[in-house]
């Protein structure tokens, strides 16, 4: 019986703590100093591992400036060395696969799971990282679970009951309540440090917030500076019932990619929301799908050509506390979850960008275009091409009989090749 006292005193203590130094402060939007305390003191234990890794360094010079030199001479054996070493990088490191696996780092970070390319760990990195161990599944995975598990339960608990008001402006200002209040608190179960730039520019109501998509807790680091509606695939597991919790107090659209009528269904209530300038503003991720936050892929033409202002938003993550990727093909919600809450923290950029309309004479793919070379430009991004369901599909045959021909130009040197995609 004793045991079981302690037991309940311990938990009603450490739930006190909990609740009165992160759970309330974060709910107002308020900060103790801890957080900030906390990254000092782990900027300065990072700057320990300095260990060189060993990563294949690529020759990033384009295949046209290289078969220059080989032109305007005899035919040599030792000429299809070069074709050969760049088929190898191809098939070792391609630029489009490699943005579906976890960005490489310059040094070590003390994670387990990022030492792979790191050969050398001297006694006293060792000790820093055992104690690091220590610190983050004792200490702060209990805290962010007991922090994710109010917060979650706090938004489906909210949303389910503000979904059985009618429709008024209090069910919306309720709405938004919940929905930012929970976000604050989830976003510090992550240890999460934000910095937001350009406020003046951020989405109105009434438009259309694109950014690029890193993790499904992009939404959570945009969610805790405004509320938004947002536009999604459905998922299953935990991320389902979150769906359709939310969707119960605000006019979340999730949808099937692979069935054409919700597609239809997308783009009417896209259309009907910029037609009134009350409603919250749409957030859309038009890559489709998590990019390892090194690179922007193709955005999807069908969010542009509705017409509207676009509020463009870049995001970037700081991969040296914590790896905020979701390879979906690798790991389900839950697992992901406990990855990132077993990093250091979370630590991100947020630019808003000025709000851009068509141009005159621009179709949507240009428009797209444009955009996405916005949001590069600004997150120091690389910009891609591809298009990001190469995650999950092939590459058309005529892409491949594309390139084909542009290889075959730069052999017999009669013309440059055509960049241009379809």
């Amino acid at each position: 019986m004793e045991g079981a006292d302690l037991a309940v005193k311990v938990l009603s203590t450490w739930l006190t703590l909990v609740v009165g130094l992160i759970v309330l402060p974060s709910a107002f939007g308020l900060s103790l100093g801890i957080s900030e305390f906390y990254m000092k003191i782990l900027v300065k234990t990072l700057e320990v591992s300095a260990a060189e890794g060993c990563i294949i360094q690529r020759d990033e010079s384009p295949m046209e400036k290289g078969l220059s030199g080989l032109r305007g001479r005899v035919f040599e054996l030792s000429d299809v060395f070069y074709f050969s070493k760049k088929g190898l990088e191809a098939i070792v490191e391609d630029e489009v696969t490699q943005r579906f696996s976890s960005e490489e780092l310059v040094s070590w970070n003390l994670l387990t799971r990022t030492n792979v390319n790191f050969q050398y760990i001297s006694p006293k990195l060792t000790m820093v990282w055992v104690l690091g161990v220590l610190i983050r599944y004792c200490f702060l995975l209990p805290l962010r679970v007991t922090l994710a598990f109010i917060g979650i339960s706090l938004l489906i608990i909210g949303t389910t009951l503000v979904g059985q008001l009618p429709d008024s402006r209090i069910k919306n200002w309720l709405s938004e309540l919940v929905h930012l209040t929970c976000c604050r608190i989830c976003v510090r179960s992550l240890s999460g440090t934000i910095h937001y730039h350009n406020k003046q520019y951020r989405p109105q109501k009434g438009g259309i917030c694109v950014a690029n998509h890193t993790s499904p807790i992009d939404v959570l680091i945009l969610t805790t500076d405004g509320c938004y509606a947002m536009v999604g695939q459905v998922h299953g597991g935990l991320m389902g019932i979150i769906q359709r919790a939310m969707v119960k107090a605000c006019p979340h659209v999730w949808f099937e990619r692979s069935e054409m009528k919700d597609r239809h269904l997308v783009t009417k209530r896209l259309r009907e929301h910029v037609a009134d300038k009350k409603k919250l503003p749409i957030l859309i991720f038009p890559e489709g799908t998590c990019i390892n936050n090194t690179s922007v892929m193709m955005f999807k033409k069908g969010s542009f050509e509705i017409g509207g202002t676009i509020y463009p938003v870049a995001i970037k993550y700081n991969p040296q506390f914590g790896d905020a990727f979701w390879n979906s093909s690798k790991y389900g919600m839950v697992s992901y979850l406990l990855r990132i809450m077993t990093s250091w923290a979370i630590v991100c950029d947020v630019w808003y960008m000025p709000p851009m309309t068509r141009e005159e004479g621009e179709d949507a793919v240009q428009f797209a275009n444009r955009v996405k070379s916005a949001i590069a430009v600004q997150g120091g991004l690389t910009e891609l091409p591809w298009d990001g369901g190469l995650k999950r599909a092939k590459v058309k045959d005529t892409f491949k009989e594309e390139q084909q021909k542009n290889y075959s130009k730069m052999i017999v040197g009669n013309g440059s090749p055509n960049l241009e995609l379809d």
